[in-house]
């Protein structure tokens, strides 16, 4: 039963269904806006509106020169759709066995809504698709609503990068979060 769900997963990573769309649009309300949301990878065409979220959200942002190094690096990046516009966007980057989020960013106004646990979900399958033992990523400790997703999605704190952040008032530290993937079934 386990492996079904786990191919219903890849399923959605690997394809998307445009029957969700045309229905969404002929009967208003006959479709969950989570089955709406999609992910694609990103593209330079993008770096406005993904920009625009990040200046909104961050008030440290990723200038644009940093957004096209991860390109450069061959980072996975992607950004989540609706019907219309871009919601948010997240950076996974793959080494030696590792996974590390590099960032997950929600437009402020989809925020509360799915779509980081969207994007947290499918980098989640595409890590363990890549065959990574494990994925790690660093909070704010300040930020409540992340800490609480990243605890529900099974993710472990294991210890503090001090002064990882810039702040207002100095450096703020980093909690280092991580999951381990070798102990699930496949």
């Amino acid at each position: 039963m386990k492996l079904l769900g786990y191919l219903e997963q890849l399923k959605d990573i690997l394809s998307y269904d445009a029957d969700r769309e045309f229905y969404a649009k002929v009967f208003p309300g006959s479709v969950e806006r989570k089955a709406l949301l999609r992910l694609r990878r990103m593209k330079y065409d993008d770096l406005a509106a993904i920009l625009a979220i990040e200046q909104q959200v961050y008030n440290y942002p990723w200038s644009e020169g940093i957004f096209k190094d991860c390109f450069t690096a061959g980072y996975r990046c992607w950004v989540c759709e609706d019907l219309e516009n871009i919601l948010g966007y997240c950076i996974l980057s793959l080494a030696a066995g590792e996974a590390h989020i590099m960032n997950i960013c929600v437009d402020p106004q989809e925020q509360k809504q799915g779509v980081r646990r969207k994007m947290l979900e499918h980098m989640l399958d595409y890590a363990r698709l890549s065959n990574s033992q494990s994925i790690f990523l660093e909070v704010r400790p300040s930020n409540a609503a992340a800490i609480a997703l990243y605890d529900s999605m099974g993710f472990n704190e294991i210890g503090t990068r001090k002064g990882y952040y810039p702040g207002e008032n100095g450096r703020e530290d980093a909690l280092m979060l991580a999951m381990d993937f070798t102990h699930f079934e496949a």
